[in-house]
C-alpha cells in the first residue's frame, strides 16, 4: 500500500500563489507516474497535472503557465506550485499516484486538501 499526505491548501485571494505538497510513503516501488487532480462542488473530478517517471508532465489546459509539478527522484513528494489563482481554480485538490505491479495499475489517492480562492 502506499499513503499519501496532503498539505498547503487553504485561502488566497485572486492573483495570489499556494504550493501544495503530498508525501508518500508505504510500498512507493513501481510508481510510474504522479499527479494531482481537483473536484469543485458539483464537477467531477479532473485531472489538474500529472508527472511522469521519466519526468514528463502534463497539464490541463485551463492551468498551463500558471502551474508547476515537480518532484523528487525517489518519489516522495510531489509537489504542485499554483501561481496567478483564480476564482475557479477553487476546489478540493487530491494527490495520486499510480503503479503498475505486473502489468496491473493501481491508484492511490490523498485525502484531499481544500483550496479557496476569494477575496
Amino acid at each position: 500500500q502506499v499513503q499519501l499526505v496532503e498539505s498547503g491548501g487553504g485561502l488566497v485571494q485572486p492573483g495570489g500563489s499556494l504550493r501544495l505538497s503530498c508525501a508518500t510513503s508505504g510500498s512507493i516501488g513501481n510508481i510510474y507516474a504522479m499527479g494531482w487532480y481537483r473536484q469543485a462542488p458539483g464537477k467531477q473530478r479532473e485531472l489538474v497535472a500529472s508527472i511522469t517517471d521519466g519526468g514528463i508532465t502534463n497539464y490541463a489546459d485551463s492551468v498551463k503557465d500558471r502551474f508547476t509539478i515537480s518532484r523528487d527522484r525517489a518519489k516522495k513528494w510531489v509537489d504542485l506550485q499554483m501561481n496567478t489563482l483564480k476564482a475557479e481554480d477553487t476546489a478540493v485538490y487530491y494527490c495520486n499516484v499510480r503503479r503498475n505491479i505486473i502489468g496491473l495499475t493501481y491508484n492511490y489517492w490523498g485525502q484531499g486538501t481544500q483550496v479557496t480562492v476569494s477575496s
